[in-house]
């Protein structure tokens, strides 16, 4: 059965969830190409190869810049990353009030093994190392218990790679 997802436009969406946990592939089918910010390709940007870690600061200086010119443009945008720190995700929800939209936050919660065996078979770079997959486990499982106290609008879960790979979103318009 397909889950529903309603988001207002315009709006920041934030997708939370381990590397491996099918974010950029629900991002590509759920949303149009031009809403979606991914780190991966902001890092590619920087240094021409989407896995390297140290392109982090400049891909997320990058990535924040044009998300503040999209939600001052009144327009939908997605933010494809783990977001699993929550800095991270304090750092969006400041944006998104700073362009009075809400945040609302995706979350993607696959088991470990289906992140691990997706992982590994990432294209485009070496796969993430097991215990950073780990990492973000853990900050994913306790960022469960705060995404509604950390200024979320909305706040949903997709439980598993079935409901991540049948949900849709609807996006409602906002009142003025």
């Amino acid at each position: 059965m397909s889950r529903l997802l309603t988001v207002p436009d315009p709006a920041l969406v934030v997708l939370v969830g381990v590397a491996g946990s099918g974010k950029s592939t629900f991002a590509r089918r759920v949303f149009a190409p031009t809403q979606v910010l991914s780190t991966d390709a902001f890092r590619a940007m920087v240094t021409d190869d989407p896995a390297d870690q140290s392109a982090g600061r400049a891909a997320f200086e990058l990535l924040h810049r044009v998300a503040a010119l999209r939600l001052a443009g009144g327009r939908l945008t997605v933010v494809d990353a783990t977001n699993t720190w929550p800095d991270a995700r304090a750092d969006l929800v400041d944006l998104a009030r700073a362009h009075a939209v809400p945040a609302v936050a995706v979350v993607l919660d696959v088991p470990p093994r289906v992140c691990a065996e997706r992982n590994r078979s990432r294209p485009g770079g070496p796969p993430v190392p097991e215990p950073v997959l780990r990492q973000q486990r853990a900050r994913l499982r306790a960022a469960l218990a705060t995404l509604a106290d950390e200024g979320f609008a909305m706040v949903h879960v997709l439980d598993g790679p079935e409901e991540v790979g049948s949900a849709t979103v609807e996006l409602v318009e906002r009142a003025g």
